[in-house]
């Protein structure tokens, strides 16, 4: 398996590390959305939310929910956005689980909700369903 962040982990590749516990690692970005843009990993291999496993997915948000405050303190952000992009369609690009955690700056080129969509009459409760009859 040629994992890149499993790679930035063993300390194989370099990487600004910003934090690490037994169970994750965190990084700057090397293509940041804006400076300060962090991932998050499991040290464990999934490839994304399909397949990692709860307790994996809860040390990720705990360490999300430790960085972020530093973060936009430490950058004096105007705001956090925290995303995890699953399959290509979604733009994910590395096959290793990550949470992105970005700074956001009042009146930067980072967009998002730029396409919207709507239901027609009935199609909403249809979503629904079709949702609910998978869990």
């Amino acid at each position: 398996m040629d994992d890149l962040f499993l790679k930035i982990i063993k300390g194989e590749l370099s990487s600004e590390k910003i934090y690490e516990d037994k169970d994750t690692f965190a990084f700057l970005d090397i293509n940041p959305s804006n400076h300060g843009h962090t991932l998050v990993v499991p040290k464990k291999h999934s490839e994304n939310i399909y397949s990692i496993d709860e307790k994996a997915l809860a040390s990720m948000m705990k360490t999300v929910r430790k960085l972020a405050p530093a973060i936009k303190k430490a950058l004096k952000a105007d705001g956090i956005h925290i995303m995890m992009n699953n399959d290509p369609a979604a733009g994910q690009i590395v096959f290793h689980s990550h949470i992105h955690i970005v700074p956001r700056f009042e009146g930067d080129s980072f967009k998002h909700w730029k396409k919207r969509v709507s239901y027609k009459d009935g199609e909403i409760g249809k979503v629904g369903e079709k949702i609910r009859s998978e869990l």
